[in-house]
Order: C-alpha cells, then sequence, then structure tokens
C-alpha cells in the first residue's frame, strides 16, 4: 500500500471539481489532487512534471470528456502516444453515457471508464472506490 495517490484531475466544472476534493479528503490512501481545468493545461502540467528518468510523478489521471479547447477524447490521444506519459492510466470520470463516447475512449486506451453520479454520496462512494481499486489494489508503473 503506498502513502499518497498522486492524481490529475481534468475537469472544467467547479463544482465537480470541489465535490472530488471532498470526496477524496479523508481516503485512503492519501491523494494529492492537481487540477486542469481541459486538456491543454493537463498536457503542458504532465510535460512539466516529466523527470530526468522520463517519467511523471502522476500516478492517476481522472478525465472528463465534456471540457473547452482540448476536450478528454483529444487529450486521451496526446497522452496515449507521448512514451513518458502513456503508462499513466486514465480513468474517464464523465456524465456521458453514449456507447459511442465509452467505445471512443476504450479505443484510445483508456484503463477505465465510470459515468459520474449525481448524488453527492454515490459521487463521493465511486471516487472512494477508484482510489481503493488503483491506490491500494493495483500496482502502478512508477
Amino acid at each position: 500500500m503506498r502513502d499518497t495517490l498522486e492524481i490529475l484531475l481534468v475537469e472544467d466544472n467547479e463544482g465537480d471539481i470541489e465535490m472530488t476534493r471532498r470526496a477524496l479528503k479523508n481516503v485512503s490512501p492519501a491523494c494529492h489532487l492537481s487540477i486542469a481545468h481541459n486538456g491543454d493545461q493537463a498536457l503542458e502540467f504532465l510535460q512539466g512534471q516529466v523527470q530526468t528518468d522520463g517519467k511523471s510523478p502522476t500516478q492517476l489521471i481522472l478525465l472528463d470528456i465534456n471540457m473547452p479547447r482540448m476536450d478528454g477524447k483529444q487529450f486521451l490521444s496526446r497522452v496515449k502516444a507521448e512514451a513518458a506519459l502513456k503508462a499513466i492510466p486514465v480513468v474517464m470520470f464523465t456524465s456521458s453515457q453514449s456507447p459511442a463516447d465509452i467505445r471512443d475512449c476504450y479505443e484510445r486506451h483508456a484503463n477505465n471508464y465510470v459515468v459520474k453520479p449525481f448524488d453527492m454520496r454515490e459521487y463521493a462512494a465511486a471516487l472512494q472506490q477508484l482510489v481503493g481499486f488503483w491506490g491500494d489494489l493495483s500496482e502502478l508503473p512508477g
């Protein structure tokens, strides 16, 4: 079990950002949450993080689909094409239930697709399950 899970949340909705912060406040492992409001910001953040060993300290990306400038699908394609970033697991965490979006994201190598619940308790429970899976159960690259 790791002490801290480094998460990049790529989300343009301030309400969802705040709900995510609250949901991850007291989870185990502890989460360090970085925020990007669109794919451009996220890519710039990740590229700026790449260390001399060619790896990023970010361990998990939570990614919305519908955002301005560079949307989630475009970002997903870009991040999975970069050698230093492609091993970072990307969980689509979005309100879209569209079968076409789901398929398109998996074809672009998303590691998981979770539809955001609208209820705050269910939203928090979904995030806590994700953190438990990726933070405790899974072995992450790094």
